[in-house]
């Protein structure tokens, strides 16, 4: 065979080895560009919202718990000093507990018809405190967390670097599997050499855990989203496999409306006791003459959620919904949302969200200092990619992450085009000539 030969050869087959690993690396460096400030963001406010709970606790401490003096008030006594105090246009949901020892959550439309939250001793009817619901600490960290503060329009970003965190895990795990002079034991060691190699060594043992621990609250958390979510939903839909959940809408069995007057919250969130509802339970009293009040168990066990419809004159069960019936997808994503909310294990889940959101900020910081360090002065240092075809496996696996991500899939597409149209005559995001360290 002639040496002409053999290069057209070489030229036409798909490339392994080192011209493989570099353009995973530049993959990998790209999405890190966009994924890296979000990941630092998304890091920090998810692990706060983890303590929801414990933070909550300790910052409303003096309106959650009250002082035993006597026999409590009557739900409806409750609602009317709240009324008195502050104005009500419409009286949302009543949360109750069977600790005496808590105040009575009620959430309302104040007298200018916002939503607030109130926290009412049951005892002496005293308004503890009232706080617009937006205004919660611990709400404004969790839209934070979902749109970065800017509605629907910053939650496509969130959703976006969601999508690319999947690319950079996937990608960080090609880069970091042994190979070469470097092997297993040295790929799961402690980062140990010194100087700008450690930041980099610090990257991969960090990125090496993210990819366990991170990647799967990635997933859960796409329910979630716009654009991915509202896929799922229609999916859901079109296969049966919707939530039987009614807590935020769907249809509703109807009451009699010549059954008499309407029942007190206080006999609905009796019986509510007596159908084996788990606290705290939550009640949303009927806005219409035809409506039926909505209890369901307020547990972060996903099992004892169970959802019970009353008739408001009557009493009578409307219908019993457990968390048992809903059909298999609707019980993943569930599973899915308690899982990222650290709920679904006890404080084993906890302890594990919490470690991988500590991993997203080193992971972050690390990955901004090694590329600090590494990048020629005055250049982006965008890693060396060959030009060579890979072959149709690399092609079919960036068709199925375009088709399983669709919003990576529009942005890879605008990205490429603006590569064509601008990108290249300005030498943005060109190799700078950085060769990877494998």
């Amino acid at each position: 065979m002639t040496t002409d030969t053999t290069a057209a050869t070489a030229a036409r087959a798909p490339v392994q080895g080192g011209a493989f690993y570099r353009l995973v690396w530049k993959w990998h460096f790209l999405a890190a560009l966009y994924v890296l400030p979000f990941m630092l963001i998304l890091s920090i406010s998810g692990g706060i919202y983890l303590y929801k709970p414990q933070i909550e606790g300790w910052l409303y401490a003096d309106r959650l718990h009250v002082e035993i003096t006597g026999t409590p008030l009557t739900y409806a006594q409750q609602i009317d000093a709240l009324t008195q105090a502050r104005g009500m246009k419409r009286l949302r949901m009543v949360t109750v507990r069977d600790d005496p020892t808590r105040s009575t959550t009620i959430e309302y439309n104040d007298g200018e018809n916002i939503r607030s939250v109130a926290w009412v001793d049951p005892y002496s009817g005293e308004v503890l405190a009232s706080v617009p619901r937006d205004r919660l600490i611990m709400r404004m960290v969790k839209k934070f967390h979902g749109e970065l503060l800017g509605g629907a329009f910053g939650t496509k970003f969130v959703e976006l670097a969601a999508h690319w965190a999947i690319v950079m895990m996937i990608t960080g795990v090609v880069l970091w599997w042994p190979r070469g002079k470097r092997s297993l034991r040295d790929a799961v060691s402690l980062p140990r050499s010194p100087g700008r190699a450690w930041w980099r060594e610090t990257h991969m043992f960090t990125g090496m855990l993210a990819a366990v621990l991170i990647t799967p609250l990635l997933i859960s958390g796409l329910p979630w989203t716009d654009v991915w979510g509202g896929g799922l939903s229609y999916v859901q839909k079109q296969t049966g496999q919707e939530s039987v959940s009614l807590r935020f809408g769907g249809r509703k069995p109807k009451s009699a409306t010549d059954n008499g007057d309407t029942l007190p919250i206080e006999q609905i969130v009796a019986m509510g006791w007596e159908q084996g509802l788990v606290s705290p339970i939550e009640v949303k009293p009927p806005r219409k003459a035809d409506a039926a009040y909505w209890m369901r168990s307020g547990s972060r066990n996903r099992s004892e959620q169970t959802e019970i419809l009353v008739d408001q004159y009557s009493g009578d069960v409307l219908k019993r919904i457990e968390f048992s019936e809903n059909p298999v997808i609707a019980k993943t994503v569930s599973y899915g949302i308690s899982l990222h909310q650290g709920e679904l294990f006890g404080p084993l889940n906890l302890a594990l969200n919490t470690l991988a959101a500590l991993l997203g900020v080193v992971l972050s910081v690390s990955g901004f200092v090694a590329w600090w360090k590494r990048r020629p002065a005055g250049e982006l240092g965008v890693p060396r990619a060959p030009e060579t075809n890979l072959g149709w496996g690399m092609g079919a696996t960036v068709i199925v992450l375009m088709l399983l991500l669709p919003l990576m899939g529009a942005s890879l597409l605008f990205a490429l085009l603006l590569d064509w149209l601008l990108f290249r005559r300005m030498g943005w995001f060109r190799s700078d000539g950085v060769q990877p360290a494998e």
